[in-house]
């Protein structure tokens, strides 16, 4: 990954999205009138204050959730569903407790939609276990990894399958601040050697600085795009961008835009209770 083409291709293109939920009260909308552009080999966060709809805007992509108005466009066709172009990790790991590290990464792989000749499988879990550095652990369940390695564990799984996009949601939410912050840097290290596009849902803002190439700030529910910030840093990056004047004046800004917005949640609130 270098510094993004502003030339690159339009991969995914979101066009007045709205979606509502239905709820005992009636109609909850979640996410209004979305539009949002991401291209070719980006890393794009989406920051906001939790229940704003951040989740939803990423299932879209994912294909699990369908907009009730507009459209989500890949290469220019709709997202019906999902597919093995894109590769979804969860904060809670994802990886099936009853299958060895092995077997968990070369899941995937067995599956028909993503036509990867048997002949390869082994070699390409071979090639993510040894980019994770789980190599010694390749016949552990996933029970006798600490949770940073079943994270490890859970994006080499998605990686196995040469998904185009990365749609990662609260990934390192559930490490401590030292493991999150090594699975940080272990994630730019591994998209130095992978062509991917990413969309990474993250409620810290020092995160989305580190790891970003664009920001998109969005509102209290329903989520509305409030502002799309570029991150001044290129790629490949390391830990001293941290004391960089721009990542502390960014981090100001962006988490003066995000706390405005939990405010206006918790007068949402107030109303609602009213």
């Amino acid at each position: 990954m270098s510094t993004l083409d502003t030339g690159a291709p339009v991969r995914v293109s979101f066009r007045d999205v709205s979606v509502e939920f239905p709820t005992a009260q009636g109609p909850m909308r979640v996410l209004d009138r979305v539009s949002l552009d991401i291209r070719q080999g980006e890393f794009v966060s989406i920051i906001g204050p939790s229940g704003c709809g951040k989740t939803t805007l990423m299932n879209i992509l994912g294909g699990f959730v369908q907009p009730g108005s507009g459209e989500v466009l890949l290469d220019g066709k709709p997202v019906r569903g999902p597919g093995p172009d894109r590769g979804v990790i969860f904060q809670e790991y994802g990886v099936f407790p009853w299958l060895t590290v092995r077997q968990n990464i070369a899941f995937g792989l067995k599956l028909a939609g993503n036509h990867v000749p048997k002949a390869e499988h082994e070699s390409i879990v071979a090639r993510y276990m040894g980019l994770m550095g789980l190599r010694d652990f390749a016949d552990h369940f996933p029970k006798h990894l600490s949770g940073g390695m079943r994270q490890r564990l859970a994006i080499a799984r998605a990686y196995a399958v040469r998904p185009q996009f990365l749609l990662m949601d609260e990934p390192f939410g559930a490490l401590d601040a030292q493991t999150r912050s090594a699975m940080q840097d272990l994630l730019l290290e591994v998209l130095q050697t992978e062509d991917k596009t990413v969309m990474l849902i993250t409620h810290s803002v020092e995160e989305a600085i580190y790891l970003s190439s664009r920001i998109v700030v969005v509102t209290a529910r329903p989520a509305r795009i409030r502002t799309v910030i570029d991150v001044p840093f290129g790629y490949p990056r390391a830990e001293n961008v941290h004391e960089d004047p721009r990542f502390g004046e960014l981090r100001a800004q962006i988490r003066a835009l995000v706390m405005e917005e939990y405010a206006a949640q918790a007068r949402q609130t107030v109303r609602l209770s009213d």
